[in-house]
């Protein structure tokens, strides 16, 4: 009788597995180095100077500004030359003023872009392509050209030194539509405007009810674009309001320090109290408008 004999069964090596590096790991957040924390670093710094070099200039006076070396650090004059400013460019009525036009004008533009941008981005409509092209071909048009015109425009209707001359023709912006339809194309699924139609939802029901919840942080971040370029919008206001009138802030800063020699530390005091708001908004809607920005980017 013969036995045969086995071998043992070689056991099935496996793969080893490779690991990746933290980085590059699924969820993982990528870690800056050295080099790219210099580089923020002198970005910021370089982003601040403009602001620090204001502020400094608006607490010498206008002899030491003149001087060679200028000041590279902040004087004893900065609350003198902010008071001096704020009553002699009347700039309380100047902040009211620039508030009123710009959250209108601000509010306004975001409700119509967002109307119009779901319209070019999920209805069909003959002619919405042309439309579209239009809309984008008005953006390369110098805003300069239309000044003539319009002034004309405010002449004859006797609105000059008045809000409404200033409010009126900012209320639409081609960028405004042309950012909402390029958002709504993506953040909008067609699904959903389908389950509301099957519903029994009206197109106003529609914008009010699935549209601007979905374009909600695309509106946040657009309101904020359009509040900072109406808030410093000169040329315009320039032309149509004045200082002892009807005047936004940037009108009433340019009629400070008027004279044979211009007084540059009330210019930069007057610049100060102009910026300084659009700081403070930034600072406590700024979270919400960075992160209304990268949903937008995830859904892009």
């Amino acid at each position: 009788m013969t036995t045969t004999l086995t071998k043992p069964e070689e056991k099935t090596r496996e793969p080893k597995r490779v690991r990746r590096p933290k980085a590059a790991r699924a969820g993982g957040q990528l870690h800056a180095g050295p080099v790219a924390y210099a580089i923020l670093i002198l970005f910021s710094i370089g982003s601040l100077l403009p602001l620090v070099w204001t502020a400094i200039a608006a607490s010498r006076n206008n002899n030491r500004l003149a001087q060679t070396p200028p000041p590279f650090w902040f004087g004893s004059n900065l609350f003198n030359n902010l008071e001096i400013a704020w009553n002699d460019a009347n700039l309380g009525k100047a902040f009211f003023n620039t508030t009123f036009v710009a959250g209108v004008s601000a509010a306004t533009i975001v409700f119509l872009s967002t109307i119009a941008g779901f319209a070019f981005a999920k209805l069909r409509f003959k002619g919405k392509g042309a439309l579209m092209l239009i809309v984008i071909g008005t953006m390369m048009v110098p805003p300069q050209l239309s000044v003539i015109p319009l002034y004309m425009m405010v002449a004859k209707l006797d609105w000059t030194d008045q809000l409404q001359a200033v409010i009126l023709p900012s209320l639409v912006s081609a960028f405004g539509v042309f950012f909402m339809r390029q958002y709504l194309l993506q953040a909008l699924p067609d699904e959903i405007i389908e389950a509301a139609r099957m519903d029994g939802a009206s197109s106003w029901r529609v914008v009010w009810h699935v549209v601007f919840p979905a374009a909600r942080p695309a509106m946040a971040v657009l309101g904020m674009l359009m509040f900072v370029q109406t808030w410093n919008d000169f040329l315009w206001p320039f032309l149509v309001l004045t200082q002892n009138g009807n005047p936004t802030v940037q009108v009433a800063v340019a009629g400070l320090g008027r004279g044979y020699t211009p007084d540059q530390s009330l210019i930069m005091a007057g610049a100060l109290l102009g910026t300084l708001p659009l700081l403070l908004v930034f600072a406590i809607f700024g979270k919400q408008i960075v992160g209304g920005i990268m949903q937008g980017a995830v859904k892009g």
